[in-house]
């Protein structure tokens, strides 16, 4: 498929060497992929970056706060804000761990889990309508590209 095509406009203009720019396509990409998220968990209050630290509980029961944040990208300072907000409304529960008195150990609670269920089903049902027109081996293909450039970030 030609990008150039992708994105010309109704007057054929084109984008110059924005269009051989992966940086260019995948923040184009990414907004639009945010903008659809927003839109799918609507009234939630939930916003990406809490669920994913609810995601990373989910898997990690008992994980430190420190340690969810790092898997996460996530700095310190706002860490701290992030899981006040989810220990606030009731969908995380922070306790101080039992092997490290200066961490704390995370869990969900139960309206962490069913909130974090509801919203994975409508974001699976927002990737699938954003992604229609790719097959499963090249979504496996983009997740492993992505993942190729976020391993350079670390």
């Amino acid at each position: 498929m030609n990008v150039a095509l992708i994105n010309a406009d109704a007057e054929g203009a084109s984008l110059g060497v924005l269009e051989h720019l992966v940086g260019y396509h995948l923040r184009r990409a990414s907004g639009s992929f945010s903008a659809d998220f927003s839109r799918a968990v609507e009234g939630t209050g939930m916003r990406q970056v809490l669920l994913g630290i609810l995601s990373v509980v989910e898997a990690n029961p008992g994980i430190n706060q420190g340690a969810a944040g790092r898997l996460l990208g996530i700095q310190r300072a706002n860490m701290v804000s992030l899981i006040n907000e989810l220990v606030d409304a009731g969908l995380l529960d922070r306790k101080t761990a039992a092997d490290d008195r200066r961490a704390f150990a995370l869990n969900l609670t139960p309206a962490g889990a069913t909130m974090l269920s509801q919203c994975i089903a409508r974001i699976e049902a927002h990737e699938h309508d954003m992604l229609v027109d790719l097959t499963a081996a090249e979504r496996r293909t983009l997740i492993a590209l992505l993942a190729k450039i976020e391993a350079r970030e670390r």
